[in-house]
């Protein structure tokens, strides 16, 4: 059986564009990216810590470098530029996978700047 679980997160981003008119997606900075895990066209679930909006979309690569968290397409009217955002991707495992697998988590602070990184241990 497969189950559907955290596979990495990027915690407290703040978005930089709300662009309704470009192609749907998420644009992140692809340093990030790579520090996360996460890859082009992943599906992610985005919350919005403002107001409280959770939407899905999937993921552009930015420039590296850029800090770059644009919301693309109508999911661009569920934010404001500045908004803090937390991104959630997930996969599917199996229990033995779950088992070997520990979240990779970006702690964003100001300016977009990775804080801290983690992992979640399984309990």
């Amino acid at each position: 059986m497969l189950r559907k679980v955290l596979h990495s997160k990027i915690h407290m981003a703040r978005v930089t564009a709300a662009l309704p008119d470009y192609i749907g997606s998420i644009t992140i900075d692809a340093d990030y990216l790579e520090a996360c895990g996460m890859r082009v066209n992943d599906a992610v679930t985005i919350a919005n810590c403002r107001n409280g909006e959770r939407f899905e979309t999937y993921v552009f690569r930015g420039e590296p470098g850029s800090k770059k968290f644009e919301i693309n397409g109508a999911a661009a009217h569920l934010v404001e530029v500045g908004d803090k955002i937390i991104i959630m991707h997930y996969g599917y495992m199996t229990d033995e996978e779950y088992r070997q697998h520990r979240p990779k988590v970006l702690i964003m602070g100001e300016g977009n700047r990775v804080e801290q990184t983690m992992r979640y241990e399984p309990s």
